[in-house]
Formats: structure tokens, C-alpha cells, sequence
């Protein structure tokens, strides 16, 4: 080992060398940011100035949002910087930062997402005892939980992988810093290292879906009793946009982590990263929050008080 020479940087190659290319991807990046970030502080401001959204319902939104806040800013803005100045390096310190906050607060979503369905399930299936279950305190020992299951489950097998010694290459196939790509990158044996990750992920992934699919199981067989096809279509309409955001996440996310015989990292598997990193991310508050008729109101009132003040000032 002592022979061998220490990376101090990794090369993170990104979506495509074509400059063009490039171009056009950073402003299609920056709109969808900008978007994302601004539908999650609606919520999370309209949660905090509004009392008709002080609900459990949109206390666990208002986490959710905050979460994604964090976690398309960890990655979005570091790819965009590449994008334009075309400086594909990143420390080590930077890399391994990146590392263990994307898997952490990726983590916490799927933690949240299962906390959500739960919740959606007792609102739906128990409205009479909805209020007296999911009442302040078990609301913040939910949201609690998910924070240290993300930590316990993810910290430490990724900081491990921090621990490990690079010698070279130093080449990130990736637009971020990747796991999978960086246990190949090790100088050392790391098999140990790539099963500690493979449960990891199952236990996040499988379990947070158990719960997900479980509670919209029983959300569905509640909604196909409403006797109103009105009230039905509306109910539905709802669900199958949830759904259908949930089939997204965790479908590529499994892909992504899950695959059995994963070597490197291919185009296809980049592409697949951006459904989860950045797509799912901007649909998730215009389908879990904005389209809800109370947040719709609320905005409304909102914007009425902003647009008085500004007519009085």
C-alpha cells in the first residue's frame, strides 16, 4: 500500500462529454430545480402560516418537503456547476460528503413515503379514530423514526466505504458520487463491504414498500365500497397519482441497487438515476399536496393576502 499513490480527487464523468449536450441539459436542470424547491417551500411556508393545514396529513407533507429540499439540493446544484463549467473533479472530502448524504436523506424518503401511506390508510380506513391515533405526539415520534432508521441502516456501511483506500483509476462513471461505483474504485477487496450495502438496501426498499403496498391495498378495497362513482372517481384519481409516483421511485431505485451481477455503472443505469434524483422529486409535491383542494385554498388566500399588502404599501 505504501507504493501505491493516494487518490485526492475523483473525476465525475456525468451525462454526456457533448458540450451541446451539456448546454441544453443544464437548463432543463435548473427549470426543474427551480421548480422543485419552489413547490416544497409553498408547503412547507402555507403549513407554517395557515391553521386549516395544521393536520397530520400535511405535517408529515411538510417533513417530506423539507427532506426533499435537502436532497435535490445535495445533488442537483453539484451536477449543474459541472454542466456549465465543465470541472469534473471533486475532492475526496467533497465526493465522500456527497456519498453519505445522498444515501441518507434517500434513505429518509422512502422511510417518509411508507410513513404517508400509513397515514393516508388510518385517514381513509379510520376516519373516526384518525384524530385520536395520529395525534402531536405519535406524529413526531413517526418522523423521528424515520430520521434513525435512515441513520442506522445507511451511516455506517457508507461510511465504511469512506474508510476504504483509492489508488487509481479515479474516474466516476456517474453525475454524483455513487457506492456503487466507488466499491470498484477501492484498492481493496470490498466483498463484504457490497453485501453490507445489498442488505441495506433490501431493508429499505422491501420493507418501506411492504408498508406502502400493504396500506394502499387496503385504501383501494375502502374506496371500491363508497357507493358515490363520483366520490370513487375522485378517490382514485388521487391514489393512482400517488401510485404512480411510488411505481416510479421504487422501481428504479431497486434496479438501481438491487440488480443482481451489477458491475460499473452503464448509460442506461445514469438515465435510470434521474428518475429518482430529479424527476420523482419534482412531482412529488404538485401530486401529494398541491393538488389537494385544502392547500389549494390556502394558497389561494395566500397570494390574496400578498397581492392586498402590496396594493396598500
Amino acid at each position: 500500500m505504501k507504493n501505491q499513490t493516494t487518490v485526492v480527487e475523483f473525476i465525475i464523468l456525468g451525462l454526456s462529454n457533448n458540450h451541446h449536450v451539456n448546454i441544453i441539459l443544464s437548463v432543463v436542470l435548473l427549470d426543474v430545480f427551480l421548480l422543485t424547491v419552489m413547490g416544497n417551500i409553498i408547503i412547507v411556508t402555507l403549513y407554517q402560516v395557515d391553521h386549516r393545514l395544521q393536520t397530520p396529513m400535511y405535517f408529515f407533507l411538510r417533513n417530506f418537503a423539507v427532506l426533499e429540499i435537502c436532497f435535490t439540493s445535495v445533488i442537483t446544484p453539484r451536477f449543474l456547476y459541472s454542466l456549465l463549467t465543465e470541472r469534473k473533479s471533486i475532492s475526496l472530502p467533497g465526493c465522500f460528503l456527497q456519498l453519505l448524504l445522498v444515501f441518507f436523506l434517500g434513505a429518509s424518503m422512502f422511510c417518509h413515503e411508507a410513513v404517508m401511506s400509513f397515514d393516508r390508510y388510518m385517514a381513509i380506513c379510520h376516519p373516526l379514530r384518525y384524530s385520536s391515533i395520529m395525534n402531536g405526539r405519535v406524529c413526531f415520534q413517526l418522523v423521528l423514526s424515520c430520521w434513525v432508521m435512515s441513520f442506522l441502516i445507511t451511516v455506517p456501511p457508507t461510511f465504511m466505504v469512506v474508510l476504504l483506500p483509492f489508488c487509481g483509476p479515479n474516474v466516476i462513471n456517474h453525475f454524483y458520487c455513487d457506492t456503487v461505483v466507488l466499491l470498484q474504485l477501492s484498492c481493496v477487496d470490498t466483498g463484504h463491504l457490497e453485501v453490507m450495502k445489498f442488505f441495506s438496501a433490501t431493508v429499505i426498499f422491501l420493507g418501506t414498500l411492504t408498508i406502502t403496498i400493504v396500506s394502499y391495498g387496503c385504501i383501494i378495497s375502502t374506496i371500491m365500497r363508497i357507493p358515490s362513482t363520483t366520490g370513487r372517481k375522485k378517490a382514485f384519481s388521487t391514489c393512482s397519482a400517488h401510485l404512480l409516483v411510488v411505481v416510479i421511485l421504487y422501481s428504479s431505485s431497486i434496479f438501481r441497487y438491487l440488480r443482481p451481477g451489477q458491475r460499473g455503472v452503464q448509460d442506461f443505469d445514469k438515465v435510470v438515476s434521474l428518475l429518482y434524483c430529479v424527476v420523482v422529486p419534482l412531482f412529488n409535491p404538485y401530486i401529494y399536496a398541491l393538488r389537494n383542494e385544502q392547500m389549494k385554498e390556502a394558497l389561494k388566500d395566500a397570494c390574496g393576502r400578498i397581492s392586498k399588502c402590496l396594493r396598500f404599501s
